[in-house]
């Protein structure tokens, strides 16, 4: 395998079309054998569910290149568990879970060349999607779908570090109770675009939306999971409307276990943000994004870590899951599946 000529070091985190994808077609109740194909276009009909419905949802998880040499993936079954509960909530086909995982094992190893060298701080981006392909202009799902998976190289998240987030508590809602808050379903992203644009332009890094229902309670970003440090304590917000992050569940078992911490699920109230000692969203592309600043209505919640670096429990909450992804670290019974 000999990779591609690029400056893996200075990698931005973009898309770069790459050599193979993976695509499967459900037509007459059924998913085709799938393939791999070159081509990186889509054809479809104007009128396709996607297009007028927004009848679509998607996966996204990482290949690495471990310190010995293979090709890994981190948790590919609870992508596929997770897609799976997407497509039931949006009358979708659900894509079955073992042949989820194969594909991704094909489309890694088909563009093996793109896979970033260890210790270049570059990783292997790779997004599954579904949607439905076929023309549908009532109100209803579609009956056609397309599953695919393309992956792209990408570099660090943060350039130059971690640095803390600002972020503000949003003036908009993110998800309704008993709605679609708890998949991955692309109209959540879409509904957040102007929200994130408008704190952008406030100077925020990111939205920090309140439970809809009372707006008294937080529950995640635009785009992440939030977690809290309090005393020796991880805590994160246990709600029915925000996405079971895999990087969330998998910090929460490395502060139990590898690092002794006490961890706890609950709802956490706006007033409660005062009492913090570390904050810090989490997600694939960043592991961990630390938040040094929440500001609610004008007023300045600080963390005592400040807004130079990470707070120390989270700095080793990152250090010992990059560990276990990048192999440095022994992982826990399935969590890493090889590729090659």
């Amino acid at each position: 395998m000999e990779k591609q000529n690029i400056d893996w070091a200075n990698l931005g985190f973009g898309y770069i079309t790459t050599d193979k994808r993976y695509v499967s077609n459900f037509k007459d109740g059924a998913w085709d054998e799938g393939a791999l194909i070159s081509d990186a276009n889509i054809t479809m009909s104007e009128c396709a569910g996607v297009l007028q419905y927004a009848q679509t949802i998607f996966e996204g998880l990482k290949a690495y290149t471990t310190e010995d040499g293979h090709i890994v993936c981190f948790r590919p079954d609870l992508n596929a568990a997770r897609l799976a509960d997407s497509a039931r909530r949006m009358e979708m086909p659900v894509f079955p879970e073992d042949r989820f995982v194969e594909s991704i094992k094909q489309v890694v190893r088909a563009n093996d060349s793109w896979v970033p060298p260890y210790g270049s701080g570059a990783t292997l981006y790779i997004r599954p999607y579904m949607f439905g392909s076929n023309a549908v202009i009532g109100v209803k799902p579609a009956t056609e779908y397309q599953y695919r998976a393309f992956v792209t190289p990408v570099g660090p998240y943060f350039k130059g570090g971690a640095k803390p987030l600002t972020i503000k508590i949003a003036d908009f809602d993110r998800a309704a109770p008993r709605g679609t808050g708890h998949i991955k379903a692309g109209l959540n992203y879409a509904m957040s675009l102007h929200a994130i644009v408008q704190a952008h332009a406030e100077g925020y890094d990111e939205n920090l939306y309140p439970d809809a229902a009372t707006r008294t309670k937080i529950e995640e970003t635009g785009g992440a999971n939030i977690i809290f440090i309090k005393y020796n304590k991880f805590i994160t917000v246990k709600s029915d409307s925000i996405l079971p992050s895999i990087t969330r569940r998998s910090l929460e078992y490395v502060a139990e276990h590898y690092l002794g911490m006490e961890v706890e699920e609950r709802e956490i109230p706006i007033e409660e943000l005062t009492e913090f000692e570390e904050a810090g969203l989490c997600g694939t592309a960043a592991v961990i994004s630390p938040v040094g600043k929440i500001v609610n209505s004008g007023k300045e919640i600080c963390f005592p870590s400040g807004m130079e670096k990470m707070g120390p429990k989270i700095q080793k909450l990152y250090d010992t899951l990059t560990g276990i992804q990048m192999g440095r670290i022994e992982a826990p019974e399935g969590w890493i599946y090889t590729i090659e």
